[in-house]
């Protein structure tokens, strides 16, 4: 299996990198190598940095494994949105440093950052579901209506909007720009002053603040299954009656 994630813990911070040597698409490979390095960050009571490679840090999900038939497809999506509910839940801070483009997956993980930076430069952060002819999961809807700011929602989530990394700032896709050479630096920087919080108090203020919202992700999530489920049988009904 490729190595998509890269994890290195050191003084109590685990930097976890994306990069699948190219467009770093959430491959289910991907997002269960994630979730390892997670673990592993949580075992080590870290506090955690996602960032991405060269100038692209999440393109989305991979649309190869959509193509494979209903189960690998169904199992991906559902990783990617459990994972989007762990980041949220996850007990000890959590810094995305965007280094250049996040699209459709990539920019909800930006949302389920509890510190999001950015870079300035010519990047795009954009939700391009409907662009590509996807009616938004629930649970995408739930996270955006949850972090974005209410004159944005609509234009990021019905009209595909690109942002630039200004523009994701005044959105709230991210909460501050740097230098693209300042961005690890200033990362680290941040987790190294997060270390400085009682964990215990960030973890029960975390999951308090966040209660009801987590329990509606759940909620979008299951819901989402279930339309999954129901395209499914759908297209296999579908298939039969071809065949006859």
């Amino acid at each position: 299996m490729q190595q998509s994630v890269n994890l290195d813990i050191q003084n109590g911070i685990a930097t976890i990198t994306l990069d699948d040597g190219k467009s770093n698409v959430a491959s289910p490979a991907l997002l269960d190598q994630l979730n390892a390095a997670l673990d592993q960050a949580e075992a080590a009571g870290a506090v955690v940095i996602i960032t991405g490679r060269a100038e692209v840090f999440c393109a989305g999900f991979d649309l190869k494994i959509l193509k494979t038939g209903v189960k690998n497809a169904y199992a991906m999506l559902m990783g990617g949105f459990w994972m989007l509910h762990r980041l949220m839940s996850y007990p000890h801070p959590v810094i995305i440093a965007c280094n250049g483009h996040a699209i459709a997956l990539g920019s909800f993980f930006l949302l389920a950052g509890d510190y999001r930076l950015g870079v300035r430069g010519d990047f795009k952060i954009v939700a391009n579901e409907v662009l590509n002819g996807l009616t938004m999961p629930h649970c995408a809807l739930a996270l955006c209506e949850n972090r974005l700011k209410p004159s944005h929602f609509d234009r990021a989530m019905l009209l595909s909007e690109v942002f630039n990394p200004e523009g994701a700032v005044e959105a709230g896709f991210l909460d501050h720009l740097v230098p693209a050479e300042e961005l690890l630096p200033v990362a680290q920087k941040l987790a190294a002053h997060y270390q400085s919080l009682d964990m215990l108090a960030h973890k029960e203020s975390k999951l308090r603040m966040r209660k009801n919202f987590l329990r509606r992700l759940k909620k979008a999530i299951r819901a989402d299954r279930r339309g999954f489920v129901l395209m499914g049988l759908k297209r296999m009904l579908a298939a039969k009656k071809k065949k006859s």
